[in-house]
């Protein structure tokens, strides 16, 4: 693999590590024993459907719902 940029850097005051002309703005790191460390450019992206918990958690509360197994109201005036 061919070295595009290359520098030293420090930590500071901190212990932040700042990377200069970063492609990304989220980094998987991964430290190893040998004191390595490694990281991984992530793109965080939106779930493109909802998981298959969070419908049952959803079909579970409507159940409720329908049978009146409710808690009581919640009070909001005070904000």
């Amino acid at each position: 693999m061919e070295v595009t940029n290359q520098y030293n850097a420090h930590l500071d005051a901190k212990k932040r590590l700042t990377l200069r002309r970063a492609s990304f703005q989220y980094y998987n790191v991964k430290k190893y024993a040998n004191s390595c460390i490694v990281l991984e450019p992530r793109q965080l992206t939106k779930p493109k459907s909802i998981s298959a918990r969070t419908l049952k958690a959803m079909d579970q509360a409507v159940r409720n719902f329908k049978v009146e197994e409710v808690s009581e109201p919640v009070d909001l005036s005070d904000f």
